[in-house]
This record gives C-alpha cells, sequence and structure tokens, in this order.
C-alpha cells in the first residue's frame, strides 16, 4: 500500500492535550462498558487501557495512532470465568491470552503475515465472531428486561426496565444513522446518557454510595491467580480479536496512508496488544483491543500524529485515580446497560456474517459447510469436551474448532482450491 501523505511524525506538543482527550470520549462508552457488564472495575479498565496504548506505542516506536481499551470479545469468558472460578484464576486466563497475541507475532515475524491468514481464514473467524455475539444474546435480553444477566434474579419491574432499555437502545440506533461529526463516533454514550437521564426522572438511580465515595483514591487493583481450566477455557478466544487487530491496522493504514503492516510491522502491532492485555490482566483489568471507533476519529480530524494517543492514555490514567467516577458509573441501572448490549451483541453477530459475505464463501461447499456448522452450533449449543476440572467449551472450543477442522478436512473433497 503506498504512502499517500507524508509519514505521521510523533510530536507531544501540550496544545494537543484537549485533541487526546476527545480521542478519549470517543473510546469512553466502549471502554468502560465492559467493566461495568462483567463486574470489574471501571478506574482499572481506564488505568490499563491509558497504560496498555502507552506500552504499545513504545514497543510500535509510537508510529500507529491507535488507542487500546476494552475487548468485547471476551466479556462472555468473563462472565463464565468470574461465576465459576473467581476473578483471580480468570484473570491468569486473560494473561495467557495476551501471551498468544506474542507467539502469533513472533510467528508472523519468522513466516510473515500470510501464514496468519492462512491458519485464520475467514471461514473460521466469521463463524467464531458469530459465536461470541450469540453466547451474549441472552445476556443482553435479560438485562433489558430488568433481570441479572443469567435471568435468576428480577431487578427492576418487567415494564419499567423495557422503557429504559428501548430508550437507551433507540438513542444508540437515531445517533448512529443520524448524527453528525463527532456525534456520530459515540453513540453508545449518547444511548446511555439518554437511558440514564430517565432513570433519574423515574427515580431509579441511588446516589448513596457515590457520596461517601473519596474525590481521589487508588484503582481496586487484582492480581491473578494460575488456573488451568481458566487458561484452557479463554485462551482460545484470543483468536478472533486477533484476526480483528489484523484488520484495524489495515484500516487505519489506509486513514493515514500508510503501510502499517511493513513498518512498524503487523509482527510490533500484535506483540504490543498481546502484551497490553497480559498487563491489564496482571493488574485486574479487562483485555486490550485496537479501538476502530477512534480510528474512525481519526479519520474525521484528519489529526494523524500518533502522540495525540499519548495524550488519550495520559487521560484515562488520570481519570482511573477519580474515586467518585466508577462509584457513579456503577450507579447506571441494568436495563440500561441491557438496551445497548442487545444492538452490540447483535453488531458482533452481523461482523462475522459479514466476513464470511466479504470473503465470497461459499457456504453450500460441503467442507466450508461443516465447518461453519460445528462451530455455530458447539460454539453456542454449549458442547463442552473434557473432564469437570478442565474443559473446553463456548467460544474457546468453538475457535479452536474452527482452526482443526480447516487444517484436518482435506480440501479435495469438496474441491477447495483455497
Amino acid at each position: 500500500m503506498p504512502s499517500e501523505i507524508s509519514t505521521p511524525v510523533y510530536r507531544l506538543r501540550p496544545k494537543d492535550a484537549l485533541l487526546g482527550a476527545q480521542m478519549l470520549f470517543v473510546a469512553f462508552g466502549a471502554l468502560v462498558l465492559v467493566p461495568l457488564l462483567t463486574g470489574l472495575d471501571p478506574n482499572v479498565a481506564l488505568f490499563t487501557a491509558g497504560v496498555g496504548t502507552l506500552l504499545f506505542q513504545i514497543i510500535t516506536g509510537g508510529q500507529v495512532p491507535i488507542f487500546l481499551a476494552s475487548s468485547f470479545a471476551f466479556i462472555a469468558p468473563i462472565l463464565y470465568g468470574v461465576q465459576t472460578w473467581g476473578l483471580p484464576a480468570t484473570l491468569s486466563g486473560l494473561a495467557a491470552a495476551g501471551l498468544v497475541y506474542v507467539v502469533l507475532s513472533l510467528l508472523v515475524r519468522w513466516r510473515g503475515v500470510a501464514w496468519l491468514q492462512r491458519l485464520l481464514p475467514p471461514i473460521v473467524i466469521g463463524p467464531v465472531i458469530m459465536v461470541i455475539g450469540l453466547i451474549l444474546a441472552p445476556v443482553a435480553v435479560n438485562m433489558a428486561m430488568g433481570r441479572s444477566g443469567d435471568g435468576s434474579l428480577e431487578l427492576y419491574p418487567k415494564n419499567t426496565a423495557l422503557i429504559l432499555s428501548l430508550t437507551s437502545l433507540v438513542t444508540t440506533i437515531l445517533v448512529s444513522l443520524l448524527g453528525k461529526g463527532l456525534l456520530r463516533l459515540v453513540p453508545i454514550l449518547c444511548g446511555v446518557a439518554v437511558g440514564y437521564l430517565i432513570a433519574l426522572i423515574m427515580g431509579l438511580v441511588d446516589f448513596a454510595p457515590l457520596a461517601s465515595a473519596p474525590w481521589f483514591a487508588v484503582p481496586h487493583f487484582t492480581l491473578p491467580e494460575w488456573h488451568w481450566p481458566a487458561v484452557l477455557f479463554i485462551v482460545p478466544v484470543a483468536i478472533a480479536p486477533a484476526i480483528e487487530h489484523l484488520g484495524d491496522i489495515l484500516a487505519i493504514g489506509s486513514i493515514t496512508g500508510q503501510d502499517y503492516l511493513t513498518k512498524p510491522g503487523i509482527h510490533r502491532t500484535l506483540l504490543g496488544d498481546g502484551l497490553a492485555t497480559t498487563l491489564a490482566a496482571l493488574l485486574g483489568g479487562p483485555p486490550n483491543t485496537t479501538y476502530s471507533e477512534v480510528s474512525g476519529a481519526v479519520a474525521l480530524t484528519r489529526v494523524f500524529n500518533p502522540a495525540i494517543m499519548t495524550w488519550a492514555a495520559l487521560c484515562a490514567i488520570a481519570l482511573a485515580f477519580l474515586g467518585k467516577l466508577g462509584v457513579l458509573l456503577n450507579t447506571v441501572p441494568t436495563p440500561v446497560m441491557g438496551g445497548i448490549m442487545v444492538l452490540l451483541f447483535g453488531a458482533i453477530t452481523s461482523i462475522g456474517v459479514q466476513t464470511l459475505i466479504n470473503a465470497g464463501e461459499d457456504l453450500l461447499n460441503p467442507r466450508k459447510l461443516s465447518i461453519v456448522s460445528l462451530i455455530l452450533v458447539f460454539g453456542v449449543g454449549g458442547m463442552t469436551i473434557g473432564t469437570a476440572s478442565l474443559a473446553l467449551k463456548g467460544i474457546g472450543l468453538a475457535a479452536l474448532l474452527g482452526v482443526l477442522l480447516n487444517w484436518l478436512l482435506p480440501q479435495e473433497l469438496s474441491g477447495d482450491s483455497a
């Protein structure tokens, strides 16, 4: 991909601090949504997003204007892991998932990016992404109707919950469709804000915890505890966001007119993303991923200086020490988040479908039909392989199964040439 403009130069200037804060504003809704849905500390998520972005910049030589923050791909594994093994054990699995990126970066440096694309083609990645969205669909619906994520508890009356969730949902859709400029890049934030306002009017927000919270406080960091079942369950999930990373790097490269696959190299960007994810897990935060909405803001503002992301990272770190912020975020009623989730998890599933469409996959081809069908049914249906103490299931099993089927099923059975 030839350069269309001069190479962006890293310049850390005080006058760009406001632009950095603006980039964080674009990412903020999605950044804090993941910890709010999974029970993690949003202040820790802010801190690990900031530190992870700085680490990414160091590893890539400050060449790529990318912001890293909470990954939606790991929501289902975190929810299951925390419920089954507890947070410290789940964090060990998330830390190990980051190391998968490190291994992939070494292999890409050795064999080239084409090797990664052969290992994880669209016929594998598409249905795995669909599984991520479909597994989470019941959680979204339960929360939108005022119940807990697993549906076991009624937290709000159903009709009240539907008012809140549908208001948030409709606002998010309208802003994404009709919003102009930066407003169009923050539909999640707008949906949460309007839903929260309605909840305030209905008297459903409890500010009692906010009054007693300190203004400034160190985030509640949590250290992982190594737990093999959690590691084996979560590690395969890293396959899908690894390919998503490649797409995001190509996207920001097309925006800035640079070939980041060559310089600094996809192996270095993968390494930076992976180490940022592991670092986040070591501190109790959600895994990091490259944020496409921030890339959209880069395209809109036409500010390609990678140092803008340094300012965004520093703003995130500063906000992490506002004790009242985390408590305030936790006052958002469950149905408000549920309404946003209905759209987000449906969108994740749609992205998986679009991946297959863009690749022109023929799903009536017996080989490809077998791969897609088994990934979907094993992943969504709850298939479990292993023992009670050491088992593969869900997204992890689906991802691993897809890789193995694509590798083992002979091409000649279906006449494939790919």
